[in-house]
């Protein structure tokens, strides 16, 4: 059971992540109009100094809008991490983006500032948005991508098709996962905007953990579906993924890149 549960691991974060360009979109450089990396606006989350209160903008096409689980099990992770004495809410609006064909990382960024309802720092408040579009992603292997500092989307035509046999993983499971994981990279996971004093990077894979029990595994490749099918997807965040945050939240790891401190 263990070496199946591994290589469950394993087939879901090369779906989570096929390629680096897809995961992060085009480029990890700082963008025009303080757009900002993922992790720019780690601090803004983590800690309570200037933001109290955070809304997640979920903006979704008809028949694509986010399973109740996926935004659950999100709302949970970030309040395990995130310094909101205010509260974490969801804003969910139902959107005709304005876009044909596959999608690359521009045509991600270029929507989502143009249907954000508020700017990422408003007041005391944080909003990081999440596009849940029709279509894929240029490549086709990938199911979500993490644009700037406050902008992922997730690919529901990909996620429909990456549940296995018998349906294990389910596509339930998949999203579950690839939601995490995306904002886990909004988050500054793993040393995009700092650097862990534990080596748990993929030496291969930039921004993604070694370990095939964190949800930000990176996997090199897949294997046969039937291999995964009593296996479990990993959709949290590891010790060390934890304590890289609480590090940046507190101060004794330096963070950087950031569109606000």
């Amino acid at each position: 059971m263990g070496n199946e549960r591994a290589k469950a691991s394993l087939f879901v974060l090369a779906l989570l992540s096929a390629s680096l360009s897809g995961c992060f979109g085009d480029s990890l450089d700082i963008l025009p109009e303080r757009k900002g990396i993922p992790g720019g606006l780690t601090l803004a989350c983590l800690q309570d100094d200037a933001y109290t209160s955070m809304v997640i903008e979920i903006d979704y096409e008809a028949g694509y809008k986010p399973m109740t689980s996926s935004t659950d099990m999100l709302l949970d992770r970030l309040e395990s991490v995130c310094d909101k004495p205010d509260g974490i809410s969801f804003d969910f609006t139902e959107v005709v983006f304005d876009h044909n064909g596959d999608w690359s990382a521009n045509d991600v960024r270029e929507q989502a500032w143009e249907h954000k309802d508020a700017s990422p720092l408003d007041g005391s408040t944080l909003t990081w948005q999440i596009l849940f579009p029709s279509g894929s992603y240029v490549d086709s292997s990938v199911l979500g991508v993490a644009v700037d500092a406050s902008s992922i989307a997730l690919f529901g035509d990909t996620i429909e098709t990456a549940n296995g046999p018998f349906n294990r993983p389910s596509v339930e499971d998949v999203e579950n996962s690839v939601t995490v994981h995306e904002v886990g990279h909004l988050l500054g996971l793993v040393n995009l905007v700092y650097q862990s004093p534990v080596d748990h990077e993929d030496e291969n894979n930039e921004g993604h953990s070694n370990n095939d029990d964190s949800v930000m595994y990176w996997a090199i490749e897949s294997a046969d579906l039937a291999n995964f099918i009593f296996g479990t997807l990993p959709n949290e965040f590891d010790e060390d993924d934890l304590a890289d945050l609480s590090g940046m939240a507190d101060g004794s790891i330096k963070v950087t890149d950031q569109l606000w401190s």
